[in-house]
């Protein structure tokens, strides 16, 4: 029997009230810093426990990577050729899961993979069999072989020429930055304190042991220490800046843990795919996938793997990444999407995990999670890699290994396997899929509660309502125009020159309901660069 968490009205996110929380003396458990979805998921595990738990965002949640994915819920068929089975495995299970807990925010989606040669629809079929196997109950639907008809009704606009047919297999997609917000709401009504755009600005040292942190509130310039018990810095692709900081405050060696890679997708209409069905090239002419996903009634094609130095908050995409989606999309597709048809472009980092440098730290990497632990000697707990469907065993492993360190009481886990999301109570089969255009249903069993408020049927236009601004304003967290229409509203994702038109209506909205300013201007320039195509 899945939990809910009882909430007769949602809990206010009052930025005033939630700072002067942060200003009163008191020791934590655990301070969180990173409010992506790895930090997020240990915070909402933590408090669950019954830990005190405080969690610090430099910006906006899942601000980064985590609003950045390719929307699936997967187990990684990928990984099945490399014999990872453990892994695999866990992940299954763990898609199951997430699906169970917030059904207003993931649902299952079919993906076809065309065959256009004799060998490719057994091998990748059987795979995709053993795949179902390890699912056990957990699958979401049986591996079935099609015909080139069938492959063709399930996917129109595929290419005919040497198709043979095809395999149909299930996984799942959710709304990567609303799910975020979700765990973050959830987290708060498990008593956890979460503050996004307070940047943490140094460690708190006691005797050459972490002992808090010191954060700064963007908005006003106030500072405030907050003493804990145990830190953890979840902070992603960006988790070898903590690190060293704590490092140099120790005169100690600090060797980076995270090898950044940039992914790439882009956003066309769903006329280039009008179906529910996902497609998918298991290996592209240079062996890379390509995936071509409908979310929110547009189509994803993606996605890139490409090493990447800098840590840019925006990065961009190169141009031969842009040309190969767009090329090895034209290679399947009837009618071709070109530069024209772009609607928007983003990119996301991955903080791939280097091997451990031996630097004297504890490793606690497992090849069944994809993400590792390190606990510093002052006691600072660092974690990266993973993906999004594996958060929630993420932090349980975390929580254990802080346990072992002697940071934190050890807690029987599994709090969360059964712990619906706030909105995801007492929802039906019938809730719309994550390909339907966006729309009251993102809210789950709180869709009521948005529409009655002033301006619940007042469309702004992409289905975003007045109503939608001001609950995101109230009870989201939501601070600026790009809050609302990047990851409230995941407008900016989808049409980035639709964005940038709502962007002034919006702006104005929560310029009243919060009294600051919503930074229009920086919202309207990183809209022209999610419109700009590279050379």
């Amino acid at each position: 029997m899945l939990k809910t968490v009882a909430h007769p009205a949602p809990l206010l996110t009052d930025r005033a009230a939630l700072l002067e929380r942060l200003a009163q003396p008191h020791t934590y458990d655990l301070a969180v810093v990173g409010g992506g979805a790895t930090g997020l998921g240990l915070a909402l595990d933590a408090a669950a426990r019954g830990f005190s738990v405080v969690l610090l965002e430099s910006y906006d949640f899942a601000k980064g990577t985590s609003s950045r994915a390719t929307k699936l819920v997967h187990g990684g068929v990928r990984y099945l050729a490399q014999g990872n089975v453990a892994l695999v495995r866990e992940a299954l299970h763990e898609r199951a899961t997430l699906l169970a807990n917030a059904p207003h925010l993931a649902s299952r989606l079919p993906f076809v993979m065309p065959s256009y040669g004799l060998w490719q629809k057994p091998f990748y079929g059987i795979g995709l069999k053993v795949y179902d196997a390890l699912a056990g109950q957990a699958g979401l639907g049986a591996t079935d072989f099609l015909s080139r008809v069938q492959t063709e009704r399930l996917l129109p606009n595929v290419r005919g020429e040497g198709l043979h047919g095809g395999v149909r297999y299930w996984d799942g997609q959710f709304d990567d930055a609303r799910l975020a917000l979700a765990l973050a709401r959830t987290a708060a009504a498990q008593g956890a304190l979460l503050l996004n755009y307070c940047p943490v600005t140094s460690l708190l040292h006691e005797g050459n042991r972490v002992a808090g942190l010191v954060c700064q509130d963007r908005e006003s310039g106030r500072s405030f220490k907050v003493q804990a018990r145990c830190v953890v810095n979840a902070t992603g692709v960006w988790v070898d800046e903590l690190r060293r900081q704590d490092g140099q405050t120790l005169q100690r060696p600090v060797s980076a843990m995270v090898a950044p890679s940039q992914g790439v997708h882009v956003v066309v209409d769903r006329e280039f795919l009008p179906t529910d069905h996902a497609l998918l090239v298991p290996k592209t002419a240079d062996g890379r996938v390509l995936f071509a996903v409908p979310w929110l009634g547009k189509t994803i094609l993606g996605t890139t793997d490409t090493p990447r130095e800098d840590l840019s908050l925006e990065p961009t995409p190169f141009a031969e990444e842009l040309a190969f989606i767009l090329g090895e999309a034209g290679r399947y597709l009837t009618r071709a999407p070109s530069r024209d048809d772009v609607r928007s472009v983003w990119v996301g980092l991955r903080p791939l995990v280097r091997p451990d440098s031996g630097d004297g730290e504890s490793d606690t990497k497992t090849i069944s999670r994809e993400h590792v632990v390190r606990v510093s000697r002052s006691g600072l707990v660092s974690v990266t890699g993973g993906k999004w469907t594996t958060y929630r065993s993420m932090a349980e492993d975390v929580l254990a290994q802080c346990a072992d360190a002697g940071l934190l009481q050890r807690r029987p886990e599994g709090v969360t396997r059964e712990l619906r999301l706030v909105g995801g109570e007492d929802i039906g089969s019938a809730h719309p899929p994550l390909s339907a255009a966006p729309g009251y249903h993102l809210y789950g069993s709180e869709a009521y509660r948005v529409q009655a408020l002033d301006g619940g049927q007042r469309q702004l236009g992409a289905g975003l309502t007045e109503a939608m601004v001001r609950f995101a304003a109230r009870y989201e967290y939501a601070r600026t125009v790009e809050d609302m229409l990047a990851r409230r509203h995941r407008l900016l994702f989808l049409d980035a020159r639709a964005a940038a038109a709502l962007a002034p209506a919006v702006a104005a909205l929560l310029q009243r309901e919060t009294g600051v300013d919503p930074q229009l201007e920086s919202f309207l320039a990183l809209c022209q660069q999610y419109a700009t195509l590279p050379a």
